[in-house]
């Protein structure tokens, strides 16, 4: 029986578990989007899981409205990743960025201009920003002749990953952001060949995979979606047709694996009654399937046991714990996230301060 320890081979990545760090947001970058050194002690200190998969990582001024979340469109901003893809390297981890464009979900207040998205709507609630919450903006509609240079910007970003020497990159097309709100019936009102059929909905997660595909290899490319239910305001009148659609488009280029995020009714964050689409994607999506939310050991074994997923992403968990791996191999306790205002802001507090067993043992 496959377990959460066996290694697995992730496209061009040789996993050493099946134990993966999901995408976390933690804002301790500056203010210009440069990663810190206190970073490379963060992910260094979660290296033992099989596969890191970074914060969201911005592609574009215009698409990182985040305060204090990193970039990677710039040349500071690259040479500021490589002690910390080197860092993680050093201990035997392996690691990929997940780049970001947030589509809608910024603030002028933070990115300098107007929101672009697929139509003219606006995220519900409010967005955060240096100065505090400010209500959401409405976004204004891509011009047809524009997506091209938004596909480029995902490929020099993507380039820019390697150079800075990440094994890989995911593709932020989940969570209510730029190539979600392309894919979905609720924020996709375009009449262009972007909008209307599912076909041309998932047109725009097509286009860029593929040329970030050709860009760094097919095997270093990975995507993550969530396929059940609304996020951030965006959903979709019928999921199982879109997504189904989508995992055709990304099995046929052949990426590393594919992530979903799929919170169910009792979920933490985002609950949902809508059905989990992981076993119907799994019939069109050949690859490795990573899946993600709310996980434990026991429920992430039985999915794997199953066969439904290959691996499982845990975020929380591996914030609290950065030897998740070997808590979860002893049947160890597990520290629980600290409050939440640690989770976002400067410092190492709820940060690189959670203990290892090992250090336990010796405070003990």
């Amino acid at each position: 029986m496959t377990t959460l320890f066996d290694p697995i081979q992730l496209g061009a990545v040789g996993a050493a578990n099946r134990i993966l760090m999901a995408p976390l947001t933690r804002g301790r970058a500056t203010r210009a989007h440069v990663p810190t050194p206190i970073m490379a002690d963060y992910y260094a200190q979660r290296a033992s899981a099989g596969l890191i998969i970074s914060e969201a990582t911005g592609i574009s001024q215009q698409g990182l409205g985040w305060p204090y979340a990193p970039g990677i469109w710039s040349d500071e901003q690259v040479a500021a990743w490589q002690p910390v893809t080197q860092a993680v390297h050093d201990k035997g981890g392996k690691i990929v960025v997940q780049l970001w464009h947030m589509g809608r979900a910024v603030h002028s207040a933070v990115t300098g201009e107007q929101p672009v998205s697929a139509s003219a709507t606006a995220a519900p609630g409010d967005a955060h920003t240096y100065e505090g919450k400010q209500p959401y903006e409405t976004a204004r509609p891509l011009a047809l002749e524009e997506i091209p240079g938004i596909i480029e910007t995902y490929v020099r970003a993507a380039q820019n990953a390697i150079a800075a020497g990440f094994d890989g990159v995911q593709l932020h097309a989940a969570n209510g952001y730029l190539i979600d709100e392309f894919l979905r019936d609720n924020s996709n009102f375009r009449d262009d060949i972007y909008g209307g059929s599912v076909e041309n909905r998932v047109r725009l997660l097509r286009e860029v995979t593929q040329a970030v595909a050709d860009a760094i290899g097919a095997d270093r490319v990975s995507v993550r979606l969530s396929p059940n239910g609304e996020t951030q305001g965006v959903d979709d009148s019928d999921p199982a047709t879109l997504f189904a659609a989508a995992a055709d488009v990304l099995d046929a280029i052949g990426i590393a694996f594919l992530e979903l995020r799929e919170p169910g009714p009792d979920g933490s964050f985002g609950a949902t009654d809508v059905p989990r689409q992981s076993p119907l994607i799994r019939q069109h999506f050949k690859g490795p399937l990573v899946l993600n939310s709310d996980y434990d050991a026991e429920r992430a074994q039985a999915d794997l046991a199953s066969g439904l997923a290959d691996a499982i992403s845990f975020g929380r968990p591996l914030m609290a714990n950065p030897d998740l791996v070997e808590r979860l191999q002893d049947g160890a306790p597990l520290n629980p996230p600290q409050v939440m205002t640690t989770w976002y802001g400067p410092g190492v507090e709820g940060y690189t301060d959670y203990p290892t067993l090992e250090q336990e043992k010796a405070a003990a």
